[in-house]
């Protein structure tokens, strides 16, 4: 079984349409961003995706996506060859894994995985805090500045800046824990009692 060291993480973020009664939600933008604690961060990756639904007023008033920044983009299925190259043999990371995993069901082949939510993780990894949204935890980490030099002139809710957040949140998890020795199951299927007791190792 490899340890934690010796794996590759790919983040993934959806952007979507917003849900409209009657239609089933579309992703209007992607991001990944990759990570390993060897070989440090990579391969990150944006696109605006094509859609036939229009934008929800409610889903734009939070990413600010317009049909306008749509026009022209490739599909979610055009974009394959280069999502399988950054996920595949990748523990796939997303904050809240539900989305990600359903829009993935539309590529050809899309068994990715292992998954890997940093949801759950926050919860087991620090349980006292109030709220475990992307957001808080890298403000309450301090990881809010990293994300912006890494992903420049970006900010919430678009799909670039949340996959590399939840990547350093990642990060910061590992190392904040002395997890990069332990096996991956570790990571993938948390244990509170045993989190709590590593804490500030």
């Amino acid at each position: 079984m490899h340890t934690v060291y010796q794996c590759r993480f790919t983040a993934i973020d959806f952007e979507s349409a917003g849900a409209v009664r009657g239609k089933t939600d579309t992703p209007v933008q992607v991001g990944l961003a990759s990570w390993s604690p060897e070989s440090g961060h990579s391969h990150a990756f944006v696109s605006y995706l094509r859609t036939d639904q229009p934008i929800h007023w409610a889903a734009q008033k939070v990413h600010g996506i317009t049909a306008g920044d749509l026009k022209n983009a490739p599909s979610l299925l055009t974009l394959s060859a280069g999502a399988k190259k950054r996920l595949s043999g990748a523990i796939v990371v997303a904050h809240g894994k539900g989305t990600e995993k359903r829009f993935l069901r539309a590529f050809p082949g899309h068994g990715f995985g292992p998954w890997l939510d940093t949801l759950l993780l926050a919860r087991a990894a620090w349980p006292d805090l109030a709220d475990h949204s992307l957001g808080a935890l890298c403000d309450h980490h301090c990881l809010t500045e990293k994300i912006q030099q890494l992903v420049p002139d970006r900010t919430w809710h678009d799909a670039l800046f949340d996959s590399v957040a939840s990547i350093i949140l990642l990060e910061y998890l590992i190392n904040s824990h002395c997890l990069n020795e332990q096996p991956v199951d570790f990571l993938l299927q948390p244990d509170i009692s045993v989190w709590h007791s590593r804490r500030n190792c």
